[in-house]
């Protein structure tokens, strides 16, 4: 059988511990997608077996149509909405979803309320370039970074990551706040949070308001330019979770507009997104190319029940197939 592995950006993947699981195995790693689903098409059509990095690559009934041999699709985490689960089914090709886990998004997620709070990517670009504790060449916005302590962390969505971000804050002497569904409230209260006591209060009180949801037909678009705008003028957005929890174009007028004063984001529409992308341009902007589950110890945890299952495939023994056709 022939596997495909996509969209390996750092060509990481065959160096893990848990590779060696696909031994003897006829592999091949693809590092950059195809555009278009043509070349998509064209490039997987002999595949048996393919392996995917989280939503990577959007595997929809058109795509899956095209490509005649495929027998077993396996994805690293949880299966979203970029997998047709029917349309596989209904081809009986079977799909194995991966596991989750919340340490790395949660530390990364930490790691840029620290740095944009801290302006560190501004005085450490600036200080390689001999301007000595400068944060920007604009008089304006060449202002002094602050602490954490004492202030409000907003969290939107307390799943797992949520919950770990709150545990940092709290290390942090910092107050929290937890809007989300009322089962996620309830829980925030036990665990000795406070509950927003509606989504406008969160982005009203919040000095640091971090978006943890699921992005469904439900969540998308939920955060709009007039949400935005209730927040302070020196507040800061972080969004680790998905670019599309916030209406288009809502967060680049919100920051040219004063409110909030800045984000930090780990996501974007376009991924990977290309240099002339309009939030890159701002300078309020501290980005980050979805790493947050991009770390080595993630990494290992993603693939290893995957390869498993790619392994035990191959040689005829049972696997969990999600894409049971009804």
């Amino acid at each position: 059988m022939k596997i495909a592995i996509l969209d390996d950006y750092q060509d990481a993947v065959r160096r893990l511990e848990c590779f060696k699981l696909l031994h003897g195995l006829d592999v091949k790693v693809f590092q950059h997608g195809a555009k278009g689903l043509g070349q998509l098409a064209i490039r997987l059509a002999d595949f048996d077996v393919l392996v995917l990095i989280r939503e990577r690559t959007t595997l929809n009934r058109a795509l899956i149509s095209r490509l005649p041999k495929l027998k077993l699709i396996c994805q690293t985490g949880r299966i979203g909405s970029h997998v047709d689960v029917e349309a596989a089914a209904e081809r009986q090709i079977a799909v194995v979803e991966g596991v989750g886990d919340p340490v790395a998004p949660a530390e990364l997620t930490w790691a840029l309320i620290l740095a944009a709070s801290r302006k560190l990517p501004q005085y450490a670009n600036f200080m390689k370039q001999g301007v000595w504790q400068s944060s920007s060449i604009d008089p304006m916005r060449n202002t002094l970074g602050r602490t954490l302590n004492g202030r409000t962390l907003g969290i939107w969505g307390y799943g797992r990551i949520g919950q770990l971000v709150a545990r940092y804050a709290n290390a942090f002497g910092m107050h929290v706040m937890v809007w989300g569904s009322e089962a996620s409230r309830a829980l925030a209260i036990d665990h000795g949070f406070v509950a927003a006591q509606s989504k406008e209060e969160l982005f009203i009180q919040s000095d640091v308001l971090s978006l943890h949801l699921r992005l469904s037909e439900q969540t998308r678009h939920i955060v709009n330019e007039h949400e935005l705008g209730l927040m302070k003028p020196d507040a800061l957005l972080v969004n680790t979770s998905r670019a599309e929890l916030i209406a288009p174009n809502a967060l680049e007028n919100a920051l040219n507009s004063g409110r909030p004063a800045a984000a930090a984001l780990d996501v974007f529409d376009v991924e990977p997104v290309p240099p002339t992308h309009a939030l890159l341009r701002l300078e309020n902007v501290l980005a980050t190319p979805h790493i947050g589950f991009v770390e080595q110890d993630s990494y290992e945890r993603y693939f290893l029940p995957v390869f498993e299952a790619v392994h035990a495939f191959v040689h005829g023994l049972p696997i969990k197939n999600i894409a049971v056709k009804t």
